[in-house]
């Protein structure tokens, strides 16, 4: 097979101009520290991208990319060399080529690894036909074929210990020392279940106790999906485990806790917020997952329309005011909020935030973490930061009268205040103010807009199936019943793209309400929230109905998914 070994990654990078002669010294030097392949350094130090990277090995070597998620991978293949070593190289063998006999193809991150290449072609005595893929995708699919065995494996070797420990001692606890150690079987366990749902793409990781076993499941898309379960002995050392990394008091079983864990999967870092709640069968542990990278997107991939991102813009230009971003729990507020701050963030502005918790350190931001017990209230800490000379202020959330008079009082003198409240529409949010004390004029002389949104499921563009609409369908999408309409559902079987589900992701359904000068006369008068929508809706206000009916028509969701939304916003 090809020979790869005379041509170097940084000079063809240099070639192409994506790096400069320093840029190439600097990641040189920052290998041999860091002890990591050129191309890892290089993204990680920001020089170039991973697609750029795969662009430059394609072109140079003559080797073919493979995207893994859209492939089925012959697991009897992919085992003829143990995880350690598929690990350890990244790589995975994916199949025998179709046209030459005794060839394997392997799928690489690093294909000019010619010591790897050799080691394939010792253990497997076949040549080697390299291909390129990423390291996220292969130790997803390293994951898929060994993670089960992994974990399960983790857990025979701890059970053993336990008996081993029962013999010697007679009796032992779940919260045992050996936790600390790395080796541990547990520590195995409880780090394998994170590495998982991170690239299982979960949003959630729930480890709940039953009466008989453990159950682990993961929210992927917004839906729970059980992965493993193991017995219920488990539970305690796994909890123990957690509250340790979590930074939690591990002999307190009897309240709910709330802790932290910071974690680094495939080069990106993540922010894991834990909540451990006692039930009638024993500890139940939520842990959310939280990239840095996922919550400050750019504004374009967050499934605003060209018009509405027009009024996303318009609305960040006001000097001061109150921006208001609605939803219920988990419908990407937070998103569109830190990438409104990033957007705003500029050396000539002072930007503090007041969250519980910080979701995510941004460069250049003030972040105040709530602390209830050391009296750092949402309100005191407003109180504080008002004598900071903030220019733009972030409040993780409007939960109570007292922050939401401070917040439109700080809006009123000239702050731009940035901030969440729970509710299901922009025009109920006005209402919602209200009800909590604020006088409607000053609610109509602070506010600048109102952005309400929700999350969907996009359909898997590897399998989604074309279909005609039927007549209720289409009368609920306000077509016409006589025209053709073609719309597209998830495949029943789904692929190995999307995991069999037939969806791969979500995007935003949004109602951005301007506060215009008619809107700020209405709101002043105490107008009920239907007459707020109807305005806003005479002066081109797309509704959250509007938007999920566009992302159907586009092929973008199912009916099922925007329909959702239709019976939410009505």
């Amino acid at each position: 097979m090809a020979r790869y070994n005379k041509i170097r990654l940084g000079d063809c990078l240099l070639q192409k101009g994506l790096i400069t002669e320093e840029q190439l010294n600097t990641a040189l030097a920052e290998q041999k520290t860091r002890g990591t392949k050129l191309g890892e350094t290089i993204i990680d130090l920001g020089y170039c991208d991973e697609n750029d990277i795969i662009d430059v090995l394609c072109d140079q070597l003559g080797i073919e990319y493979v995207d893994l998620r859209k492939i089925k991978i012959d697991e009897d293949v992919a085992k003829l060399m143990n995880e350690q070593f598929l690990r350890k190289n990244c790589l995975i063998p994916i199949g025998y080529d179709s046209l030459v006999p005794n060839v394997l193809r392997v799928a690489m991150s690093d294909p000019m690894d010619i010591i790897a290449i050799d080691d394939i072609s010792i253990i497997t005595n076949l040549q080697v036909d390299p291909v390129l893929s990423t390291k996220a995708q292969i130790n997803y699919q390293i994951d898929k074929i060994y993670g089960a065995t992994a974990a399960m494996a983790a857990a025979d070797k701890y059970r053993k210990e336990r008996e081993k420990d029962k013999e010697k001692l007679g009796e032992t606890t779940g919260d045992d020392k050996k936790d600390d150690v790395d080796d541990s079987p547990i520590v195995q366990l409880v780090r394998s279940i994170l590495e998982q749902g991170v690239r299982r793409r979960a949003s959630d990781i729930h480890i709940e106790a039953m009466e008989y076993e453990v159950r682990v499941r993961y929210r992927i898309d917004g839906s729970l999906v059980k992965v493993m379960t193991y017995d219920i002995d488990f539970l305690p050392a796994i909890v123990a485990r957690i509250k340790i990394i979590g930074g939690m008091d591990i002999s307190e079983k009897r309240k709910p806790q709330d802790g932290r864990i910071e974690m680094t999967v495939d080069r990106r870092d993540y922010d894991v917020r834990v909540s451990i709640l006692p039930t009638v069968n024993g500890e139940k542990v939520v842990m959310r997952l939280t990239s840095k990278e996922n919550l400050t997107r750019d504004k374009k991939n967050l499934g605003f329309s060209d018009e509405e991102l027009e009024k996303f813009d318009r609305i960040l230009k006001n000097p001061h005011g109150i921006i208001l971003v609605t939803g219920p729990t988990g419908s990407g507020k937070s998103t569109t909020l830190y990438t409104a701050l990033s957007e705003l963030n500029t050396e000539d502005v002072n930007i503090i935030t007041v969250e519980d918790p910080v979701e995510a350190n941004m460069e250049g931001i003030n972040q105040v973490h709530v602390n209830a017990k050391a009296g750092l209230t949402f309100a005191a800490a407003l109180r504080s930061i008002l004598r900071q000379d903030p220019d733009i202020i972030m409040i993780g959330e409007i939960r109570d009268g007292e922050t939401a008079e401070i917040a439109v009082k700080a809006a009123i003198t000239g702050h731009l205040v940035v901030s969440t409240l729970h509710t299901n529409g922009t025009a109920s949010t006005i209402t919602r103010l209200a009800d909590m004390g604020i006088e409607p004029y000053m609610i109509g002389d602070s506010l600048v807009g109102v952005i309400a949104q929700r999350l969907v499921r996009r359909l898997c563009p590897e399998c989604k199936k074309a279909v005609y609409a039927t007549e209720d369908e289409k009368r609920l999408l306000g077509v016409d019943p006589m025209s053709q309409l073609m719309i597209y559902e998830p495949n029943g079987e789904g692929c190995t793209a999307c995991g069999g589900t037939g969806y791969f992701g979500r995007i935003g359904v949004y109602e951005i309400m301007p506060v215009t000068n008619d809107l700020r006369i209405k709101i002043a008068a105490g107008a009920r929230a239907d007459e707020l929508k109807a305005c806003a809706v005479s002066e081109g206000m797309h509704t959250l109905k509007d938007g999920g009916v566009r992302l159907c028509i586009e092929g973008i969701t199912s009916f099922k998914e925007a329909l959702k939304i239709a019976y939410e916003s009505e």
